[in-house]
Protein backbone atom coordinates (compact mmCIF):
# COMPACT_ATOMS: atom_id res chain seq x y z
CA UNK A 1 0.00 0.00 0.00
CA UNK A 2 1.14 3.39 -0.58
CA UNK A 3 2.84 5.24 1.98
CA UNK A 4 0.16 8.30 0.80
CA UNK A 5 -2.54 6.09 2.08
CA UNK A 6 -3.55 7.49 5.30
CA UNK A 7 -3.41 5.60 8.54
CA UNK A 8 -6.41 5.24 10.29
CA UNK A 9 -7.50 3.13 13.18
CA UNK A 10 -11.28 2.75 14.36
CA UNK A 11 -11.32 2.37 17.57
CA UNK A 12 -14.48 -0.77 17.83
CA UNK A 13 -15.41 -3.39 15.89
CA UNK A 14 -17.56 -2.22 13.13
CA UNK A 15 -20.19 -3.88 10.79
CA UNK A 16 -19.08 -5.71 8.35
CA UNK A 17 -19.48 -2.97 5.50
CA UNK A 18 -17.91 -0.26 7.24
CA UNK A 19 -14.48 -2.79 7.53
CA UNK A 20 -14.77 -3.87 3.72
CA UNK A 21 -15.15 -0.02 2.45
CA UNK A 22 -12.44 1.16 5.11
CA UNK A 23 -10.15 -1.43 3.77
CA UNK A 24 -10.46 0.39 0.68
CA UNK A 25 -10.29 3.47 1.45
CA UNK A 26 -7.29 3.48 4.24
CA UNK A 27 -4.62 1.78 5.90
CA UNK A 28 -6.65 1.00 8.73
CA UNK A 29 -5.76 -1.06 11.99
CA UNK A 30 -9.20 -2.45 13.81
CA UNK A 31 -8.95 -1.99 17.17
CA UNK A 32 -10.33 -5.56 18.70
CA UNK A 33 -11.99 -4.10 22.13
CA UNK A 34 -15.26 -2.63 22.77
CA UNK A 35 -14.01 -1.16 25.92
CA UNK A 36 -13.26 2.78 25.85
CA UNK A 37 -9.73 3.66 24.91
CA UNK A 38 -7.45 4.01 27.68
CA UNK A 39 -5.32 7.47 27.91
CA UNK A 40 -2.38 5.37 26.98
CA UNK A 41 -3.90 4.10 23.61
CA UNK A 42 -5.29 7.76 22.72
CA UNK A 43 -2.03 9.39 23.46
CA UNK A 44 0.00 6.70 21.11
CA UNK A 45 -2.83 6.64 18.57
CA UNK A 46 -2.61 10.49 18.08
CA UNK A 47 1.00 10.12 17.55
CA UNK A 48 0.65 6.63 14.80
CA UNK A 49 -2.52 7.04 13.04
CA UNK A 50 -3.76 10.01 10.78
CA UNK A 51 -6.99 9.86 11.42
CA UNK A 52 -9.23 8.26 14.29
CA UNK A 53 -12.59 6.97 14.63
CA UNK A 54 -13.28 7.18 18.06
CA UNK A 55 -16.62 6.30 19.53
CA UNK A 56 -18.76 6.88 23.06
CA UNK A 57 -16.58 6.52 26.28
CA UNK A 58 -12.62 7.58 24.60
CA UNK A 59 -12.09 10.54 26.40
CA UNK A 60 -9.83 13.08 24.15
CA UNK A 61 -9.61 15.63 26.93
CA UNK A 62 -7.33 18.10 27.00
CA UNK A 63 -4.83 16.48 28.91
CA UNK A 64 -4.45 13.61 26.60
CA UNK A 65 -3.34 16.66 23.79
CA UNK A 66 -1.77 18.49 25.84
CA UNK A 67 1.48 15.81 25.39
CA UNK A 68 1.70 17.22 21.85
CA UNK A 69 2.09 20.06 19.72
CA UNK A 70 0.80 19.12 16.68
CA UNK A 71 -0.07 15.74 16.93
CA UNK A 72 0.01 13.21 13.75
CA UNK A 73 -3.24 12.59 13.95
CA UNK A 74 -4.92 15.22 11.87
CA UNK A 75 -8.94 14.22 12.35
CA UNK A 76 -11.08 12.68 14.81
CA UNK A 77 -13.83 11.04 12.85
CA UNK A 78 -16.27 10.42 16.02
CA UNK A 79 -18.83 7.63 15.72
CA UNK A 80 -21.98 9.31 17.03
CA UNK A 81 -23.31 12.09 16.90
CA UNK A 82 -22.77 13.11 21.15
CA UNK A 83 -19.18 14.04 21.35
CA UNK A 84 -19.14 15.39 24.94
CA UNK A 85 -16.25 12.97 25.50
CA UNK A 86 -14.12 14.96 23.09
CA UNK A 87 -12.68 18.77 24.04
CA UNK A 88 -13.45 20.14 20.79
CA UNK A 89 -11.14 23.16 21.40
CA UNK A 90 -8.37 21.60 22.22
CA UNK A 91 -8.54 19.43 19.49
CA UNK A 92 -9.15 22.68 17.14
CA UNK A 93 -5.86 24.00 19.25
CA UNK A 94 -3.92 21.28 18.30
CA UNK A 95 -5.00 21.31 14.33
CA UNK A 96 -7.34 18.56 14.75
CA UNK A 97 -10.20 18.48 13.31
CA UNK A 98 -13.72 16.63 15.42
CA UNK A 99 -16.58 15.70 13.19
CA UNK A 100 -19.74 13.12 13.91
CA UNK A 101 -22.53 11.74 12.83
CA UNK A 102 -25.50 13.83 13.20
CA UNK A 103 -28.11 12.37 10.15
CA UNK A 104 -27.78 8.79 10.94
CA UNK A 105 -29.17 8.35 14.44
CA UNK A 106 -32.25 10.29 14.29
CA UNK A 107 -34.72 8.04 14.01
CA UNK A 108 -33.23 5.23 15.88
CA UNK A 109 -32.70 7.23 18.60
CA UNK A 110 -36.60 8.84 18.18
CA UNK A 111 -38.08 5.01 18.49
CA UNK A 112 -36.07 4.30 21.17
CA UNK A 113 -37.76 7.29 23.71
CA UNK A 114 -41.06 6.22 22.10
CA UNK A 115 -40.13 2.40 23.22
CA UNK A 116 -39.71 3.29 26.58
CA UNK A 117 -42.53 5.99 26.93
CA UNK A 118 -44.12 2.66 26.29
CA UNK A 119 -42.71 0.23 28.57
CA UNK A 120 -42.12 2.92 31.54
CA UNK A 121 -46.15 3.49 31.46
CA UNK A 122 -47.67 0.50 30.49
CA UNK A 123 -45.19 -1.91 33.23
CA UNK A 124 -43.68 -4.03 29.97
CA UNK A 125 -40.29 -4.66 31.79
CA UNK A 126 -42.38 -5.49 34.88
CA UNK A 127 -44.89 -7.40 33.00
CA UNK A 128 -42.06 -9.54 31.30
CA UNK A 129 -40.25 -9.95 34.47
CA UNK A 130 -43.58 -11.34 35.95
CA UNK A 131 -43.97 -13.96 32.98
CA UNK A 132 -40.50 -15.25 33.48
CA UNK A 133 -40.53 -15.46 36.91
CA UNK A 134 -43.89 -18.19 36.28
CA UNK A 135 -45.72 -16.91 38.90
CA UNK A 136 -48.59 -15.47 36.69
CA UNK A 137 -51.68 -16.26 37.49
CA UNK A 138 -53.49 -14.60 34.36
CA UNK A 139 -55.54 -12.01 32.98
CA UNK A 140 -57.96 -10.28 35.53
CA UNK A 141 -59.55 -6.07 35.10
CA UNK A 142 -57.00 -4.66 38.00
CA UNK A 143 -53.80 -6.23 36.97
CA UNK A 144 -51.02 -4.29 36.33
CA UNK A 145 -52.97 -0.89 36.09
CA UNK A 146 -50.13 1.63 34.34
CA UNK A 147 -50.81 4.86 32.28
CA UNK A 148 -52.94 5.50 28.78
CA UNK A 149 -50.44 7.36 26.87
CA UNK A 150 -52.57 8.48 24.14
CA UNK A 151 -53.71 12.00 23.75
CA UNK A 152 -51.23 13.07 26.72
CA UNK A 153 -49.54 15.70 26.85
CA UNK A 154 -45.69 15.29 26.14
CA UNK A 155 -42.89 17.78 27.47
CA UNK A 156 -39.04 17.69 25.15
CA UNK A 157 -36.22 19.32 26.96
CA UNK A 158 -33.64 19.93 23.79
CA UNK A 159 -35.71 20.42 20.39
CA UNK A 160 -33.03 19.60 17.99
CA UNK A 161 -32.91 16.84 15.26
CA UNK A 162 -33.85 14.23 17.77
CA UNK A 163 -36.46 16.43 20.04
CA UNK A 164 -38.08 16.98 16.70
CA UNK A 165 -38.66 13.47 15.72
CA UNK A 166 -39.63 12.35 19.42
CA UNK A 167 -42.52 15.15 19.35
CA UNK A 168 -43.55 14.14 15.84
CA UNK A 169 -44.03 10.17 16.54
CA UNK A 170 -45.91 11.96 20.17
CA UNK A 171 -48.02 14.33 18.22
CA UNK A 172 -49.22 12.22 14.76
CA UNK A 173 -48.58 8.65 16.17
CA UNK A 174 -50.44 9.19 19.74
CA UNK A 175 -52.58 12.24 19.11
CA UNK A 176 -50.23 14.06 22.35
CA UNK A 177 -49.68 17.83 23.25
CA UNK A 178 -46.36 18.77 22.58
CA UNK A 179 -44.55 21.01 25.20
CA UNK A 180 -40.91 21.39 24.51
CA UNK A 181 -37.91 23.68 26.58
CA UNK A 182 -35.05 24.98 24.49
CA UNK A 183 -32.79 27.79 24.17
CA UNK A 184 -34.87 29.40 20.22
CA UNK A 185 -38.53 28.56 19.43
CA UNK A 186 -39.04 26.49 16.78
CA UNK A 187 -41.51 26.16 13.15
CA UNK A 188 -42.44 22.76 13.06
CA UNK A 189 -45.12 21.20 10.87
CA UNK A 190 -47.50 20.03 14.33
CA UNK A 191 -48.57 22.28 16.74
CA UNK A 192 -46.34 22.43 20.17
CA UNK A 193 -45.75 25.23 22.87
CA UNK A 194 -42.51 26.54 23.69
CA UNK A 195 -42.74 26.58 28.13
CA UNK A 196 -39.64 26.92 30.75
CA UNK A 197 -38.15 24.17 32.40
CA UNK A 198 -40.36 24.72 35.76
CA UNK A 199 -43.80 24.39 33.33
CA UNK A 200 -42.89 21.38 31.60
CA UNK A 201 -42.21 19.77 34.82
CA UNK A 202 -45.84 20.74 35.92
CA UNK A 203 -47.96 20.10 32.89
CA UNK A 204 -46.48 17.11 31.54
CA UNK A 205 -47.70 13.59 31.59
CA UNK A 206 -44.45 12.17 30.19
CA UNK A 207 -40.95 14.36 30.21
CA UNK A 208 -38.35 13.33 27.45
CA UNK A 209 -34.58 14.19 27.30
CA UNK A 210 -33.08 15.31 24.26
CA UNK A 211 -30.05 17.64 25.22
CA UNK A 212 -26.55 17.08 24.23
CA UNK A 213 -23.98 15.97 27.17
CA UNK A 214 -21.99 18.58 28.29
CA UNK A 215 -21.33 20.98 31.44
CA UNK A 216 -24.20 23.03 30.35
CA UNK A 217 -26.80 20.21 30.83
CA UNK A 218 -25.30 18.13 34.07
CA UNK A 219 -27.81 17.44 36.72
CA UNK A 220 -30.30 19.46 34.25
CA UNK A 221 -32.69 17.22 35.79
CA UNK A 222 -32.27 17.16 39.93
CA UNK A 223 -34.19 16.76 42.94
CA UNK A 224 -35.93 20.72 42.40
CA UNK A 225 -37.06 19.53 39.20
CA UNK A 226 -38.17 16.21 39.87
CA UNK A 227 -39.85 17.87 42.56
CA UNK A 228 -42.31 19.90 39.93
CA UNK A 229 -43.08 16.90 38.11
CA UNK A 230 -46.50 15.40 38.26
CA UNK A 231 -46.83 11.98 40.80
CA UNK A 232 -48.27 10.33 37.50
CA UNK A 233 -45.46 11.41 35.43
CA UNK A 234 -42.34 9.53 33.57
CA UNK A 235 -39.33 11.00 33.02
CA UNK A 236 -37.07 9.05 30.20
CA UNK A 237 -33.74 9.83 29.15
CA UNK A 238 -31.89 9.18 25.69
CA UNK A 239 -29.84 11.73 25.80
CA UNK A 240 -26.38 11.75 28.64
CA UNK A 241 -26.31 9.91 31.38
CA UNK A 242 -25.28 12.59 33.68
CA UNK A 243 -28.11 14.95 32.21
CA UNK A 244 -30.13 13.12 35.21
CA UNK A 245 -28.92 13.78 38.77
CA UNK A 246 -29.42 9.87 39.22
CA UNK A 247 -29.37 9.78 43.34
CA UNK A 248 -32.28 12.37 43.16
CA UNK A 249 -33.78 10.19 40.55
CA UNK A 250 -33.70 7.07 42.86
CA UNK A 251 -34.83 8.64 45.32
CA UNK A 252 -37.82 10.23 43.78
CA UNK A 253 -38.50 6.42 42.33
CA UNK A 254 -38.05 5.35 45.93
CA UNK A 255 -40.71 7.55 47.05
CA UNK A 256 -43.35 7.33 44.28
CA UNK A 257 -43.05 11.49 43.86
CA UNK A 258 -43.27 10.24 40.25
CA UNK A 259 -44.67 7.45 38.20
CA UNK A 260 -41.60 5.88 36.59
CA UNK A 261 -38.89 6.35 34.50
CA UNK A 262 -37.34 4.92 31.69
CA UNK A 263 -33.35 5.33 30.90
CA UNK A 264 -31.58 4.34 27.60
CA UNK A 265 -28.19 6.03 29.05
CA UNK A 266 -26.66 6.39 33.06
CA UNK A 267 -24.88 8.73 34.76
CA UNK A 268 -21.53 6.49 35.27
CA UNK A 269 -22.57 4.00 32.41
CA UNK A 270 -21.84 1.22 32.09
CA UNK A 271 -22.27 0.81 35.87
CA UNK A 272 -25.95 1.02 36.95
CA UNK A 273 -26.59 1.57 40.80
CA UNK A 274 -28.04 -1.49 42.22
CA UNK A 275 -30.36 0.79 43.76
CA UNK A 276 -31.89 1.33 40.65
CA UNK A 277 -31.49 -2.28 39.36
CA UNK A 278 -33.91 -3.20 42.30
CA UNK A 279 -36.65 -1.07 41.82
CA UNK A 280 -39.44 -2.07 39.62
CA UNK A 281 -41.08 1.25 38.66
CA UNK A 282 -37.85 1.58 36.16
CA UNK A 283 -37.09 0.36 32.74
CA UNK A 284 -33.69 0.16 31.42
CA UNK A 285 -32.17 -0.44 28.50
CA UNK A 286 -28.23 -0.59 27.51
CA UNK A 287 -27.97 2.16 25.64
CA UNK A 288 -29.83 0.44 22.44
CA UNK A 289 -30.23 3.85 21.04
CA UNK A 290 -28.82 3.65 17.71
CA UNK A 291 -28.58 -0.58 17.93
CA UNK A 292 -29.69 -1.44 14.64
CA UNK A 293 -27.54 -2.86 11.95
CA UNK A 294 -28.83 -0.15 9.31
CA UNK A 295 -28.34 2.42 11.44
CA UNK A 296 -25.01 1.66 12.74
CA UNK A 297 -23.75 0.63 9.27
CA UNK A 298 -25.34 4.20 7.94
CA UNK A 299 -23.00 5.56 10.83
CA UNK A 300 -19.72 4.15 10.18
CA UNK A 301 -20.26 5.05 7.01
CA UNK A 302 -21.00 8.67 7.50
CA UNK A 303 -17.55 8.61 9.72
CA UNK A 304 -16.16 7.29 6.31
CA UNK A 305 -17.27 9.82 4.49
CA UNK A 306 -15.77 12.58 6.76
CA UNK A 307 -12.75 10.87 6.78
CA UNK A 308 -12.37 10.69 3.23
CA UNK A 309 -13.43 14.28 2.57
CA UNK A 310 -10.56 14.99 5.41
CA UNK A 311 -7.91 13.44 3.13
CA UNK A 312 -9.01 14.88 0.36
CA UNK A 313 -8.20 18.06 1.50
CA UNK A 314 -12.26 18.94 1.40
CA UNK A 315 -14.09 20.28 3.96
CA UNK A 316 -16.16 17.10 6.15
CA UNK A 317 -19.81 17.05 5.74
CA UNK A 318 -20.19 17.38 9.53
CA UNK A 319 -17.22 19.12 10.65
CA UNK A 320 -17.53 20.80 14.20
Amino acid sequence: MSRKTPRVLIARPMPADVVERAETLFDVEHRASNLPMSAAEMRSALALYDGIMPSLGDRFSNEIFAEFGRPRCRVLANFGVGVDHIDIEAARNHGVTVTNTPGAVTDATADIAMTLILMSARRAGEGERLVRSGQWQGWHPTQMLGLHVTGKTVGIIGMGRIGQAIARRCHFGFGMEVLYANRSEKAMDFPARQVSLEELARQSDFIVLAVPGGPETMYLVGSDFLSGMQAHAHLINISRGNVVDESALIDALRENRIGGAGLDVYEFEPEVPEALRQLDNVTLLPHLGTAALEVRTGMGMMALDNLQAFFAGERPPNAL
